[in-house]
């Protein structure tokens, strides 16, 4: 059974260049601790050979040119950690979360889906680099060996079954040792170490070839166990971890941010690590929600209710994985919604999806990419307002006017029902259709025996005159029991209008008292 272990080097380092990518040409170290006590935790080959060290202080490493100092971020390793298992969750349902900095795979199976081990390593590689993260990955028989090979052999390493001792027999022993160890364990492993390096034991190839029974004695069941180890021999089930579909992406800002444009060249790096990430595991996003934490607390109501937190929510009509239209979404939200306060950390989830299937008709027009739709509304929304574009939905109720508007959703219209095309075709009647003055058109109405005879609108000189024929009136009323009850009388009427004869909507509001002409029929 093929096993795969994936591992990251100094991985705090590697927690920080993905969310700093321009820094992996440079020097960098890994503080941690609380100033002014802050020592060096982690550092990356660059500064290894500049000499700065572990445990260094902050002010002596401070005395190097061009390195690069950051803090250790928690937020930072935590979703590394989750990138590394939707990058192996990629190839294999089965996937051992061993440590921050390493996961292991189960590859059985997997040939005839991928190819044979070293085309599946080097994808599996390549993967990982797309999730903004460096790593070692090693193939071989039985997970034991494939993590040894991972923390020893740097890019891809593919061990044939039954080369596992050959292979692992160059790498030192500290090796065996590398996983995160402390308090009494940390002491055990340096006390073996310290044994072997008397006995002379520097490689794994010595100590495999070592007496069974004189090493028993000496080192009783943990030194036969490192033995194993060391031949490639030791075998074992994998504990896999069942990782929920969190798509989470966070950055602590040193200093304080107030202009959108930094903000949205942090967001665009967010928004393409979470994107990469769905695209991993075949998903797509339907809903992103971005909060801030602001340096001060806002003056409106809503911010101080958040603690200090702003948050705003782009609900997608479809499932989408466009990294340029994300930003863009949420550039013109963040235009109209702006925080109003410094920003010192971002934070970006996106809610996963299955992507959509679509299948165009021979028969029937092509309808807008999804995306430059929502694109376009989204600009619309941005100039007239959000609750001005959308698709309308008649409410239940004889209220003029009762309606809302709801999200336009392109892709969710239904065809029409067409009938029987064998049967007769019904002829319908005609319509006429009022054309609505928004807003209506107030005017001055001349009475003879509560019936109107003339009428005079200012605003609109032609809808002005005596009133030809008249139909009417028409009363509804209706909500008396909210406060915005209404209740008026509706007229048809006809105006003599420049040689022709115009008919209009006449209403007579009966709670204001008003006069309104309200449109014109075709």
């Amino acid at each position: 059974m093929p096993f795969a272990c994936i591992f990251v080097p100094d991985f705090p380092v590697a927690a920080v260049l993905r969310a700093e990518p321009e820094l992996r040409a440079q020097a960098v170290a890994i503080l941690e601790g609380k100033p002014p006590l802050e020592k060096v935790l982690a550092v990356n080959e660059k500064a290894e050979r500049m000499s700065i060290m572990l445990g260094m202080t902050k002010a002596q490493a401070e005395l190097c040119p061009g390195l690069a100092l950051r803090p250790r971020s928690p937020l930072q390793e935590s979703a590394a950690h989750a990138a590394l298992l939707d990058g192996a969750q990629s190839f294999s349902p089965c996937v051992e979360d061993a440590a921050a900095d390493t996961v292991i795979l189960d590859l059985s199976g997997m040939e005839s889906l991928f190819g044979p081990l070293p085309e599946i390593a080097h994808a599996i590689f390549s993967r990982t680099a797309e999730l903004g993260i460096e790593t070692n990955v090693a193939v071989a028989s039985n997970p034991n060996a494939a993590l040894l090979a991972a923390r020893g052999f740097s890019a891809v390493t593919v061990i044939p079954a039954g080369k596992e001792a050959e292979q692992l027999g160059s790498l030192p022993v500290e090796v065996l040792f590398a996983g995160p160890r402390e308090g009494e364990e940390k002491k055990e492993a340096d006390r073996l170490l310290e044994t072997l390096g008397r006995w002379g034991i520097h490689h794994l190839r010595a100590l495999a070839a070592l007496p069974k029974i004189a090493l028993s004695e000496r080192l009783g069941q943990e030194g036969l166990r490192l033995q194993q180890l060391a031949q490639g021999a030791a075998s074992r089930t994998l504990v896999p971890v069942e990782a929920p579909l969190v798509f989470e992406e966070a950055v602590e800002l040193e200093h304080p941010i107030v202009l959108l444009e930094p903000l949205a060249f942090l967001l665009n790096r967010l928004l393409e690590q979470l994107c990469a990430r769905l695209g991993s595991r075949a998903l797509s996003t339907q809903e992103l929600r971005l909060t801030l934490e602001l340096e001060n607390p806002a003056s409106n109501q809503q911010s101080k209710i958040n603690n200090q937190q702003f948050l705003r929510t782009l609900r997608l009509p479809l499932p989408m994985l466009d990294v340029q239209l994300f930003l863009k979404l949420l550039q013109l939200d963040l235009s109209a919604h702006p925080p109003g306060a410094p920003i010192r950390k971002i934070h970006l989830a996106a809610e996963p999806a299955r992507p959509r299937t679509a299948q165009g008709g021979l028969f029937r027009p092509p309808s807008p990419e999804p995306e430059k739709l929502e694109l376009t509304l989204a600009r619309i929304s941005s100039m007239v307002g959000e609750n001005k574009v959308g698709a309308v939905e008649l409410l239940d109720t004889h209220r003029p006017e009762g309606f809302r508007m709801l999200r336009f959703l392109g892709g969710a219209t239904q065809e029409t029902q067409r009938g029987n095309a064998s049967g007769p075709v019904e002829e319908k009647p005609a319509v006429t259709a009022m054309r609505r003055f928004r807003p209506p058109l107030r005017a001055s109405v001349t009475l003879e025996s509560g019936q109107p005879v003339r009428v005079l609108c200012a605003k609109k000189k032609e809808v002005q005159g005596d009133v030809l024929w008249k139909a009417g009136p028409w009363r509804a009323s209706g909500d008396w029991w909210e406060r915005d009850t209404w209740a008026r009388d509706e007229w048809d009427i006809a105006l003599q209008n420049e040689g022709s004869v115009a008919l209009y909507r006449l209403v007579h509001d009966l709670l204001g008292g008003g006069w309104f002409v309200e449109g014109t029929y075709d």
